[in-house]
């Protein structure tokens, strides 16, 4: 996870990502932002999304989310200062207990569904609430 020191999440446990970068696609994107952001490497993600939800203009907006398994001989010492914000290992129950005011707000609503098998997800966020749909 990441603790981003830069708006619009400044200060919130969040996922590593960024945007993607013109002629790149999704899963690209999201490979190349891994390693900017955290110098690992990953391959075949294990389970993906769009969270989509309307923004404060009213037009809709939205993230792809990827969910990658680290091989079991990785070794990264954290927590680590990056240009991004602080980089550090998390446990699921940390990320997704309720009590948890750090975490960004959708995190604990998708991240479970991505858990639980290999698939693609879309997921709606309104008023307050994130939908599998």
């Amino acid at each position: 996870m990441l603790n981003r020191e830069k708006a619009p999440i400044m200060g919130v446990w969040n996922g590593v990502g960024g945007k993607i970068e013109q002629g790149e696609t999704p899963d690209e994107g999201a490979m190349r932002e891994v390693f900017e952001e955290t110098g690992i490497r990953v391959g075949r993600y294990y389970s993906s999304g769009t969270v989509m939800w309307e923004n404060a203009a009213g037009e809709r907006d939205g993230i792809h989310v990827y969910l990658y398994e680290a091989n079991d001989d990785l070794t990264y010492e954290t927590p680590k200062k990056t240009r991004e914000g602080i980089l550090d290992w998390k446990t699921i129950d940390w990320i997704i207990a309720p009590e948890n005011l750090g975490i960004a707000a959708m995190v604990r609503e998708y991240l479970p569904v991505l858990l639980k098998e290999e698939g693609t997800y879309s997921f709606l966020h309104e008023n307050g609430q994130t939908y599998l749909s």
